[in-house]
């Protein structure tokens, strides 16, 4: 059974038909790139996958369960999570505390708790700090852990809101073009985190730009046009795809 299953979606605003009986699948492990021209749709559809937007019709369904219907809140708490295009960090925070914010639901301590210095707290508190700190390793970031994270490049905050949403332990990562503002370094990094996030099982849905690291990192592809698919595939495949090649790429 897939870990994602996207059936028949067709999402309509206002008479606009956004998303037009768009179906694929993502495996556990897997990283599926969903890629498109501006407008194709391809954050409405990770607003309906994640519970922001509510389809005309067909059913969106996460380790054999409906997602339709629930909060943002408790999908993200069934184990997935997004990042978004615009960027989702707190600047006044420090680096760890942004990754600690993407660690609360694991870490079972009440503020009352942690006033009175009660151990299990105290215990929970200081474990989910050595896990922040072994993400931020794990990302490249550990140097950065203690600044004020507006004070960094606009690639490496999009890095740490990558990194709190990979500390939140989701089995389905919604990265919504990760690679924006990223130098050929940086890009080069985040290639090699995808591959090891697929590699621990953790599945991977993709909208970027950068052609050349969906080509490089992708599984399978899934190619948007006006709302509908026009094409799923290998990279292999996908790059010799004439309809591709005429919607996306802009020539044949």
């Amino acid at each position: 059974m897939a870990l994602l299953e996207v059936n028949n979606i067709t999402v309509i605003f206002a008479g606009l038909r956004a998303l037009s009986a768009v179906c694929f699948e993502v495996n556990a492990g897997q990283i599926c790139a969903v890629i498109g021209p501006n407008g194709a749709g391809k954050s409405t559809l990770f607003n309906v996958i994640t519970g922001y937007a509510t389809p005309t019709e067909g059913n969106v369904f996460f380790n054999g369960r409906s997602v339709i219907g629930r909060s943002p809140h408790a999908i993200a708490s069934a184990g997935v999570r997004r990042t978004f295009q615009n960027g989702g960090v707190f600047g006044e925070m420090t680096v760890l505390e942004n990754v600690l914010t993407g660690l609360d639901q694991l870490t079972p301590s009440r503020p009352l708790e942690l006033l009175f210095n009660f151990p299990r707290s105290v215990n929970a508190e200081r474990s989910a700090v050595r896990e922040a700190r072994s993400m931020l390793e794990f990302m490249g970031l550990a140097e950065h852990a203690d600044k004020v994270t507006g004070d960094l490049s606009s690639g490496q905050q999009r890095m740490v809101e990558i990194t709190r949403a990979i500390a939140a332990r989701a089995r389905l990562l919604l990265l919504d073009e990760p690679a924006v503002g990223l130098s050929v370094i940086e890009r080069e990094r985040l290639a090699t985190v995808l591959r090891n996030l697929a590699s621990e099982g953790i599945a991977v849905l993709l909208i970027e730009h950068q052609i050349d690291l969906v080509m490089d990192v992708s599984d399978r592809i899934v190619v948007l046009n006006y709302g509908e698919v026009i094409a799923e595939d290998t990279p292999e495949k996908i790059r010799s795809h004439e309809a591709v090649l005429e919607a996306y790429l802009g020539h044949t």
